[in-house]
């Protein structure tokens, strides 16, 4: 596992994550309440995994990388620009989404300005994508980086095989980071990869490997930074394994119960990186209760004031439903 190490962190930026990975939590969970109150149909749930998240958003450049997301991703997105109102606009599949126009499942980012690559339903596909982006800024000699991001789960998968081998193969600058919860839906790591690790696969690619604590935000934030410097220095891809797990069901249409024993999440929490970082925090003394209770304060006021906008604002109408399928041409001169 990659060390962590505090040089160079300063308090301004650990409170900064700690607030958007608290946000992330509060947007789930208050996603988590619309679909069992029957107001939104399904989440994708990013509780556990925000550490991972928030830490890599940080070490990126979000003025110039692009990210390429996987449906797990709240943490990584609020990083690079999307908005609390603009989520839960996707959650209640109103016109005004910036995804899809509420056309798609919430989790299915996608965002031009903020350099967000549209995902799809079939995972894995965004490794093809983010590879073919780091090319072209080689290409075009651009200092930038692509990020992209999957679960252990879809290292299965051909597109990530296909995907590493290139960028290996033209030294592209990718970093590709595994959010390894230890469930493919219902599959244990043990049952669906042989290796030991994620991250040894990186050496038939040809790129480094690292395996780091994905409950720790700011040792992700070390290891993808320096990733990302060795992106624009021209030393290539690397792959990047951050160790986490998953607290809720694979999706809301999901029961976890039949496939893993409720002790064992319940051990899992006591681990829970919206906890221990703020505790870390306040040993450091960049954290007292009243900064905590602010912070919780301004969080809470964001999501509900987005909840509010999002379940009043009208559905795409009707004859919307083809648009930016078809071709629009103007009929004035026909």
């Amino acid at each position: 596992m990659a060390q962590t190490s505090w040089e160079n962190i300063s308090g301004e930026m650990a409170l900064e994550m700690f607030e958007m990975m608290l946000l992330a939590r509060k947007i789930d969970e208050r996603m988590w309440l619309l679909n069992r109150s029957g107001k939104i149909p399904f989440v994708v749930s990013c509780q556990g995994q925000e550490a991972a998240q928030v830490g890599a958003a940080f070490a990126l450049d979000n003025s110039v990388d692009y990210v390429a997301p996987y449906y797990r991703d709240l943490g990584l997105v609020l990083g690079f620009g999307m908005a609390t109102k603009e989520l839960m606009l996707s959650a209640f599949a109103k016109a005004e989404d910036p995804n899809s126009g509420g056309r798609q499942m919430p989790g299915h980012f996608g965002q031009k300005k903020n350099r967000i690559l549209t995902g799809s339903s079939p995972v894995t596909t965004q490794v093809p994508h983010a590879v073919g982006v780091a090319l072209a800024a080689k290409m075009d000699k651009k200092d930038i980086a692509t990020f992209v991001t999957l679960g252990e789960g879809s290292s299965n998968q051909g597109d990530f095989h296909e995907g590493l081998n290139f960028a290996g193969v033209h030294n592209l600058p990718v970093i590709t980071m595994v959010e390894n919860n230890k469930y493919a839906i219902s599959v244990p790591y043990d049952r669906q990869v042989a290796s030991e690790t994620i991250s040894e696969r990186a050496s038939s690619y040809g790129m480094p490997g690292v395996r780091v604590d994905g409950n720790d935000p700011i040792a992700v934030y070390q290891v993808v930074k320096e990733a990302r410097e060795r992106a624009i220095n021209g030393e290539g891809p690397t792959l990047i394994e951050a160790v986490t797990y998953r607290f809720t069901a694979h999706s809301s249409d999901d029961d976890d119960r039949a496939y893993r024993e409720q002790e064992e999440v319940k051990e899992a929490k006591k681990k829970d990186s919206i906890i221990t970082f703020a505790e870390t925090l306040k040993e450091k003394n960049m954290l007292n209760e009243a900064k905590e209770k602010e912070i919780h304060d301004k969080v809470n006021k964001l999501v509900n004031d987005a909840t509010e906008y999002a379940e009043e604002a009208p559905y795409a109408a009707p004859e919307d439903t083809l648009k930016y399928v078809y071709e629009e041409r103007d009929k004035g001169g026909e």
